[in-house]
């Protein structure tokens, strides 16, 4: 696999739980079945979920998320010196507040030789068996750099904690790799917060430590890896935390990181317009645009016509061939998923493959 997207058509990672998936966790965290009988439930749903993403036509093939409660908590709190603890409060989002859970600093920060993440990677590769690319996702380290996770006492500054966060992500990004994995996704909302935090005085400083953290860490990862990212404005019940078009963060994002690819949000207004990608040509590490047309949040199926005329605006900035197509966010950041159904989850996901499909041919792996 050379190092850039092989397909036009992909997805964020993250699909709505089933409703076997939903039971099991419940009756766990209520202590009515054993941690081996929801990793076996898990194991069946994953296997059920690999089926119905290859059904759809997807060929980049994820686990769903559907061993975590949280896109990017599960991760962090299995490094060693982050620990889950119970704030007062969740995320607020626009009308709505998450469960109340987070990560903090608990100690030195380190990559955990044990991390669950690694042998749930081996059996989804397992599972898949070549049949499609696996892609596995985890938060960016940029997820860690908010006060609230950091400024803990353990670290006199931001700058001594982001150097060990830095090689916790350079050891994780072995692990992987020596686990057999070839593609790997940081998600990453510290970007959209950039974006909508801009005129803040704390932007700059924010900004050129995101910046840092993936240059340092993307510099060490192995050639034949793929590492993309997925920028994010939130995603919970099919609402959002932040707005913001990518203008303040674009001349770092992309013109400066070398990731494979940048998966982007533009189903709406909230994201702005296409003008900052000009920034993508300067980079001397040619990856892809992934244009995320089509919104995870609601049922209602896009016009075809109208999401390549999207596409065709795009073209007109980033080359056709270095650009691709994918939901706009997952369809469950969070246990809880968005509110559609399974069916018009996966409806979504055909209109990928086959938008895809009309504007740049069948994708071959």
């Amino acid at each position: 696999m050379s190092q850039a997207l092989p397909l036009h058509a992909d997805t964020v990672g993250s699909y709505l739980r089933t409703e076997p998936l939903k039971q099991a966790r419940a009756d766990f965290a209520e202590g009515k079945i054993s941690r081996e009988a929801l990793t076996q439930i898990e194991d069946q749903e994953i296997a059920k979920l690999v089926e119905d993403q290859l059904a759809a036509g997807i060929q980049v093939i994820t686990d769903g998320e559907f061993r975590r409660a949280f896109w990017h908590i599960d991760f962090l709190e299995n490094l060693n010196g982050i620990e889950g603890y119970t704030p007062e409060h969740g995320y607020k989002f626009n009308g709505v507040e998450t469960k109340a859970y987070n990560t903090r600093c608990c100690g030195k920060v380190s990559w955990n030789p044990a991390h669950p993440f690694i042998e749930h990677f081996k059996k989804l590769d397992k599972i898949v068996a070549g049949r499609g690319v696996v892609k596995y996702t985890i938060p960016s380290p940029n997820q860690l750099m908010y006060p609230v996770q950091w400024d803990t006492g353990v670290y006199a500054t931001r700058a001594e904690f982001a150097k060990d966060v830095q090689q916790a992500y350079i050891d994780c990004i072995k692990a992987f790799y020596e686990a057999g994995c070839r593609y790997l996704q940081f998600d990453d909302v510290y970007w959209g917060s950039l974006c909508n935090n801009h005129e803040k005085p704390e932007f700059a400083a924010d900004k050129a430590q995101a910046l840092e953290n993936i240059q340092v860490i993307l510099a060490q990862k192995p050639a034949d890896m793929i590492i993309t990212t997925h920028v994010c404005r939130g995603n919970f019940r099919s609402t959002y935390l932040l707005t913001g078009a990518y203008d303040p963060v674009a001349p770092e994002l992309f013109g400066q990181t070398a990731y494979d690819g940048y998966f982007l949000e533009y189903d709406n207004e909230r994201s702005g317009g296409f003008e900052p990608l000009k920034y993508f040509n300067d980079n001397p590490h040619k990856g892809k645009i992934v244009l995320g047309l089509v919104t995870s949040k609601f049922p209602e199926l896009e016009d075809k016509a109208a999401i390549k005329a999207r596409i065709a605006e795009a073209a007109a900035i980033v080359p056709l061939e270095q650009l691709a197509l994918s939901p706009q966010c997952g369809f469950a950041s969070t246990e809880e998923g968005n509110i559609m159904t399974e069916a018009e989850q996966w409806a979504k996901v055909r209109l990928v493959e086959e938008i895809a499909a009309e504007v740049w041919g069948e994708d071959t792996i």
